[in-house]
């Protein structure tokens, strides 16, 4: 038996447990608020037109840029507990106005409904998440996250898969209303964790984190370390956002109803969910552990440019499916934790404001770069082929973007210690 098979996937020391159960519980919360609706937003954005969502994207950006100064305010003047539980129930009490407007709309309005959800719930899923994990590179260190935050990715996983049976078992039945009020009661069990892990730091807990409202901003561009995360998200959003729209394709070809269309994306949910879980609970730990940050931020984009060279060879519906159903478990199971221990080694207040900067609307600008610039492929008469090729250097340039990020994080790890 090798070193490798005899370590266990994951090592949680006696003081961690704590914080590590109640971390468990938030994420599996959060994910499973957001599962819960993502296919009905997935459905939402078909039934608005394929050829709508760029602009749908270009809604979520101009969003995004208008909340992220409001959350900095925030995380200036209140404690971390509050500012997070205030959040979260901002956007619960979104949800109870949106079950309502879609309860009272007409066929007509229902469009339009669905439209601003399908931004709104963009807007949510980034920044909920975000939040989270900015919570947990505060708690724990480099080191503890190597080992850690694989575990506590599998508990997101878990989340999202209950999420999407939840959708998948009951959207036909009980209609999504049901759903949206079951996901303000997931948000609400996810303040409620949030208060107890917080806890783990009074002296800290206290004190609001101050600083400029525009410093998530200025220090990013100040960075050339924060800059590479940036250029890391918008390679990742873009190869992401090309695949989206082949599958809102064929979605929008294969299956003629709305709830079809709905327990199909809940379906590729639960089998990316799956797989992810698989390789978060067995292998995580070890490879971050084995290879470090670097390599194992580098699989994700490697995986990609072989799965765009595979899709130019041959462009089959099967093979794109599958390559989208084995990039998405990549990067939650690997490429996410990865990308979360980047930020262990910066400065605690660019830990939520850099970070939400970063993590929402950069990350919806590489939306928009991908969204328009697939459209912009299409109308230069490029098939999925075409749109292939022209992500393989992309990813060639993303696989060398991720190693220099990770050998720099393991410099700056050092230098902590």
């Amino acid at each position: 038996m090798t070193a490798f098979e005899a370590r266990p996937a994951f090592a949680v020391r006696p003081q961690e447990r704590r914080a590590l159960g109640w971390s468990l519980l938030y994420v599996f919360a959060v994910l499973s608020a957001y599962y819960v609706l993502r296919p009905v937003r997935d459905e939402m954005g078909v039934q608005g037109g394929v050829e709508n969502l760029p602009w749908l994207f270009s809604g979520t950006l101009l969003g995004m840029i208008a909340l992220n100064p409001l959350f900095a305010v925030l995380v200036k003047r209140l404690p971390r507990a509050r500012f997070i539980s205030l959040s979260y129930r901002f956007f619960a009490a979104n949800l109870l106005l949106f079950a309502a407007l879609l309860a009272l709309a007409g066929p007509e309005q229902n469009v339009w409904v669905g439209r601003a959800f399908f931004i709104w719930l963009s807007i949510f899923n980034l920044f909920v998440v975000s939040v989270f994990w900015a919570l947990m590179v505060d708690v724990f260190d480099s080191e503890q996250g190597k080992r850690l935050f694989g575990f506590i990715a599998a508990g997101a996983t878990l989340g999202a898969i209950a999420g999407s049976s939840l959708t998948a078992s009951l959207v036909r039945e009980a209609g999504t209303t049901t759903l949206f009020f079951a996901s303000v009661l997931l948000l609400e069990v996810a303040v409620f964790a949030v208060r107890h892990l917080a806890f783990k730091e009074p002296a800290q807990e206290d004190a609001p984190i101050g600083g400029s409202v525009f410093a998530g901003i200025s220090h990013t561009f100040r960075s050339p370390y924060l800059l590479n995360v940036c250029l890391f998200l918008l390679l990742f959003t873009v190869t992401s956002t090309f695949l989206y729209f082949q599958q809102a394709t064929i979605a929008r070809d294969y299956f003629a109803d709305r709830a079809s269309r709905t327990a199909f994306f809940a379906q590729v949910d639960l089998l990316v969910n799956a797989l992810t879980l698989a390789v978060q609970l067995f292998f995580t730990a070890r490879i971050l552990r084995r290879f470090g940050v670097a390599l194992t931020l580098g699989i994700l984009p490697l995986f990609t440019l072989l799965g765009f060279a595979a899709l130019a060879v041959a462009p089959v519906v099967a093979v794109l499916v599958a390559f989208q159903v084995l990039r998405r478990a990549a990067n939650f199971a690997l490429a996410r934790p990865a990308r979360e221990l980047l930020y262990t080694v910066i400065a605690r207040e660019d830990k939520y404001k850099a970070k939400s900067f970063i993590d929402t609307v950069v990350y919806r600008a590489g939306d928009q770069v991908g969204s328009w610039s697939y459209l912009l492929l299409s109308a230069m008469g490029l098939g999925i082929a075409g749109v292939a090729v022209v992500a393989v250097p992309l990813s060639a340039l993303w696989v060398l973007n991720s190693l220099w990020l990770g050998r720099r994080q393991a410099r700056m790890a050092a230098a902590e210690k």
